[in-house]
This record gives C-alpha cells, sequence and structure tokens, in this order.
C-alpha cells in the first residue's frame, strides 16, 4: 500500500515498484538518502507527540519512538526538493524502509548495510566491488583503490594513488622514485626534480630521462628552446615565447604586421598607421602631415594610435550654427542698388543686340559691365562673390 507522504506524493505518484527495479540506482544516492534518514533519527530523537497530554497519546497510540508520526516527519525531511534521484529511490522503497522501520530496527540497527547492501543489493561492504560484490579489497596494496569498491559496479582494477603505477600499485609513477632500502622494506614513493621522468634522488643532477621538452646532459634534464628550432608552430602575427620545457605563442605588438618578439621594434613589418622610425614601428600623425585631414571646414583632426578621427570643432563652447546665404549680411540698401545694376545690365545688354553693333549702346553696355565689375571688386563684392562660389 502507498504511503500518504505529503513530500513524497507532491513528487511523484506512488507506485508499486519491486526491489529488482531499483537495482539500477546508483550506491550514493541510497547512501545519500540513509545518512540522511539517521540525521532525521537524530534530530526528533527527544520530541514526543506535542499534544496536550502527551502520556496518555504515548499509552493509546504506541510510543513517539517508533510512531508513524515520527516515521513522517523523518521521510518529509530525507531528501531535498531539487534531489530528483533521492526522492525517486524513495517513492521507489517506501515498503522496505516501512519493514525496517517497525520489525528490522532493533535486529539490524545498520540501515546502510540492511537497505543498501543486503536488502536492494545497491552497494557492496567496503573493500568488495561488483555485482556479486567481489572481494575482499586490499590487493592495491594500501596505495590505491579498487575501482568500484563498496558499489556493484567496477571491475576491481586498481586506481593507485599519486606517485605509484602498476597492477598492483606496487611501482613508482613517472617522476617519482624509490629509495633503496637495508632492511628489505619497501619505503614509499617521493617526487623527483620537475624536470625528469626517471631518476634516482630529488636533486636535479640524478635525473635518468627526461620529460617531453626537456634534454638529458650530464645527468640534468636541459631545457630544450622551442623557438630556436622547427618544433615550435605559431600562429600567423604571433610570436614564439620559450617556457621551461615547452612555450607559448604570444599576440605581436599593434604596431607590427608580423614579429619576432614583443614591442614595436620586432616587427617584421609595420601595420598601416604606423612608420618604422629608427628602429621601431611608431604612430603616425596624420593631423599633422595632412594638408586637408577632415573634409568639413568646422572639423577638426584628432591624433590616434595608428589613425585618427574628425571631431567638429567648437568655439567658446558654441557650436557653429547654419551656414549664411549670399545676401544674409547685406543691407537693403546695398542689394536695391544691386538689383538695379543687374537691371542696367540686361537692358544694355538688350540695347546692344537690338542695334546690331551700334556704338553708343555698345559704349553704355560696357559702362554697365564696368560699373557691375566695381562693385564686385569692392570689400563688399569680394564678400559676395566669395559666397556665391562657395554655393551659398
Amino acid at each position: 500500500m502507498c504511503w500518504s507522504w505529503p513530500l513524497v506524493s507532491a513528487l511523484v505518484l506512488c507506485s508499486l515498484l519491486s526491489v529488482g527495479t531499483v537495482r539500477t540506482a546508483p550506491c550514493h544516492t541510497c547512501r545519500r538518502l540513509t545518512d540522511s534518514f539517521i540525521k532525521g533519527l537524530e534530530r526528533t530523537a527527544n520530541k514526543n507527540f506535542g499534544g496536550g497530554n502527551t502520556a496518555w497519546e504515548e499509552e493509546k497510540l504506541a510510543k513517539y519512538a517508533r510512531s508513524e508520526t515520527r516515521l513522517l516527519e523523518i521521510v518529509e525531511a530525507a531528501c531535498d526538493k531539487s534531489d530528483f534521484d533521492c526522492n525517486r529511490l524513495l517513492e521507489q522503497i517506501e515498503d522496505q524502509v516501512e519493514t525496517w522501520w517497525f520489525h528490522r530496527q532493533q535486529e539490524a540497527p545498520d540501515l546502510f548495510q540492511w537497505l543498501c547492501i543486503e536488502e536492494l543489493r545497491l552497494c557492496c561492504p567496503p573493500g568488495h566491488y561488483g555485482p556479486e560484490c567481489t572481494g575482499p579489497g586490499g590487493v592495491c596494496g594500501g596505495l590505491g583503490r579498487c575501482e568500484g569498491e563498496g558499489t556493484r559496479l567496477g571491475d576491481g582494477d586498481c586506481v593507485c594513488d599519486p606517485g605509484y603505477s602498476g597492477v598492483l600499485c606496487q611501482d613508482c609513477a613517472d617522476g617519482y622514485y624509490r629509495e633503496k632500502s637495508s632492511n628489505h622494506t619497501q619505503p614509499p614513493c617521493s617526487a623527483c626534480h620537475h624536470s625528469c621522468k626517471k631518476c634516482t634522488g630529488p636533486q636535479d643532477n640524478k635525473c635518468l630521462d627526461c620529460k617531453p621538452g626537456w634534454m638529458l646532459h650530464s645527468n640534468k634534464c636541459v631545457d630544450v628552446d622551442e623557438c630556436g628550432t622547427e618544433l615550435a608552430h605559431c600562429p600567423s602575427n604571433t610570436y614564439c615565447f620559450n617556457t621551461d620545457g615547452s612555450y607559448e605563442c604570444r599576440g605581436c605588438d599593434q604596431a607590427c604586421v608580423g614579429c619576432m618578439g614583443s614591442g614595436p621594434a620586432r616587427c617584421k613589418k609595420c601595420a598601416r598607421g604606423f612608420r618604422l622610425t629608427g628602429a621601431k614601428c611608431l604612430d603616425i600623425d596624420e593631423c599633422s602631415e595632412r594638408a586637408i585631414t577632415c573634409p568639413g571646414l568646422n572639423e577638426a583632426c584628432i591624433n590616434e594610435e595608428g589613425s585618427f578621427r574628425c571631431e567638429c570643432s567648437k568655439i567658446l563652447g558654441l557650436s557653429p550654427g547654419p551656414e549664411k546665404g549670399l545676401f544674409d549680411d547685406m543691407t537693403d540698401d546695398e542689394v536695391l542698388v544691386l538689383q538695379q545694376m543687374f537691371f542696367g545690365v540686361v537692358i544694355c545688354a538688350l540695347a546692344t543686340l537690338a542695334a546690331k553693333g551700334d556704338m553708343v549702346f555698345t559704349a553704355i553696355f560696357i559702362g554697365g559691365v564696368a560699373a557691375m565689375a566695381g562693385y564686385w571688386l569692392s570689400e563688399k563684392g569680394d564678400r559676395v562673390l566669395d559666397g556665391f562660389l562657395k554655393g551659398r
């Protein structure tokens, strides 16, 4: 029968699943669940029903310590709401938990042993592994652990501690050595110098073989400078930087297109906006070298590293206003005179054409043009002409 546990029923529906169904649940989930259950036992050890007449309640309703009320309180807090695996397992094994609580608790006080190892067969005793809990362990000589130890998984192969290797973890791993012993005991493995792959002692002159990136010379491992050989492979616009036992590819300076080292003095070629000055690629000041850098009349050139930008100039904190038209600065009288002169020129031209070359009208025409030219050559005329040429 499904329990009416509030937390469990809120997460998943109760189902009558066999013990065989939950065998695939991992051992650590079962251990996490039983550890939390034991903590719940400790948390509720000194509680009671909490009613008005505790003595009567315990006499009529059974002791709180073995009551279903206490069991439900423990179960509700056994799994975090976000722990799906724990909640799913708890729902599947409700019958087993209930059996242990009411019938097996006295004879099997270790809930993990009874539930996870014996009843559900999800875990193995310490030192055992695999589907049949093969063991005992200890074959790794205390220098490692068996693969899958304590679970129904794994094949029992040794997973050695750092510094040890071999099927039974009896050998020293690369980069470690073992001192010779005179009393037939096996001392622990100790670390070699960081450049040694095999050694007879911790000093740098005790090397027998070197790690990659090092070369053996007189029992010492000397760093190989990959940057001076063909061993280094760096992408374009980077350069090789040698390190102990290896190398790094670092970016060139922004002034360079390809380089042989750091800084603007190691460029193979200068980048756009830079020029070779002496031995360095230095920034070009476009603002001082170009006659017209910015096209706008009110734009100011601002030099930048490798480039420049144009900004609107400001005079006394004011932005330039709209450009003035051709006749904006002329007085009304000046405009009237200009209109009359223009009208006179037109009349003279027409009269000259009508006279078909008559000298009188030709003289008048020339006089009008001269008067017109005199005005345009004046101070006012210069300004008007300048505006006219600029399209204003």
